[in-house]
Parts: structure tokens; sequence; C-alpha cells
């Protein structure tokens, strides 16, 4: 089958909103595999900002995707709040279309996954934990979205 002429690979930053550390990973809508990319751990709104900056002057991304923390009902709670504003600041700050995608779970599973990596010290998993969070979520938005969509219509 030929390629479709209108599809074009788009390069997704994924965020794992925390208020100490935020996980980021990446992928594209022609694999779509996401991937760990790092963890944002910084003192200050600023640096954090700035640290973001640097990612999405790399990476270029057509797409921010924050994930939404809810109780596991669905119903939003205090981070659900803090991770919202973070994903309005991130659509005013870098002027990119930001969708959110449900996060419920990402970082227990992200925790469970790591500890089966055989030979990894705890340290170096508890600092691994939110940027492979943030490519469950990834990789979940990916799974749920019909091939060809539009990244920003799957939310």
């Amino acid at each position: 089958m030929a390629a479709d002429p209108q599809a074009r690979e788009r390069t997704i930053l994924a965020f794992d909103f925390g208020t100490r550390k935020i996980g980021v990973a990446v992928g594209n809508t022609m694999i779509r595999i996401a991937h760990p990319l790092a963890t944002v751990d910084a003192a200050t709104v600023s640096l954090r900002q700035e640290a973001i900056a640097q990612l999405i002057a790399q990476w270029q991304p057509a797409t921010l995707l924050v994930g939404r923390p809810v109780h596991a009902d669905g119903t939003p709670h205090r981070m659900t709040a803090a991770s919202d504003k973070f994903a309005r600041e991130l659509a005013r700050h870098f002027a990119l279309p930001v969708v959110r995608a449900d996060e419920r779970y990402s970082t227990r599973e992200a925790t469970a996954a790591l500890a089966e990596v055989a030979g990894t010290r705890r340290e170096t998993r508890k600092a691994a934990r939110d940027a492979v969070a943030a490519q469950l979520i990834l990789q979940a938005w990916f799974d749920r979205a019909p091939r060809g969509d539009d990244p920003n219509a799957a939310a």
C-alpha cells in the first residue's frame, strides 16, 4: 500500500508533570514508539522552563502531550489542577498545541517496570522513573489514536 501523501511525520514531546520533577519522553507519529528522554529536575520555574525550552529547540515537536493525573475513578484532584496549569503555561510560552492524556498509574507502572531491570541500582531506577512514566503516557496515547489521525485530535 502506498504511503498517504498527506501523512507527515511529527515529533511529539510528552510530559509527566510533577511539582519537583517532570519526566519527558519523545516519539513520532509515523513509528509511534515512545522513548524516555529526560527528567527535568529544576529548583525554580524559570530553570524548568529553560530546560524544557532546550528540549523543544532540540526536538522541534509539532505537539506537546501532558499527562493528566486523576483519581482511579477519573475525578480530578489537587495535582490535576497543577498539571492543567502546567499545560496552559506550555501552550502560552511555546506557542505549540498541547493535548492532554490520562496518566492514571503511569508512575506506578514505571516504577514496576524499572524494578524488573536486572543490574540497575535503585538510585538509577528512581532517576529514570519520571521519564519512563512520560514514555508510558505517550505510548498509551499512540496506541489509542487511530493511524493517520491528526495528533492534536487524539487526546
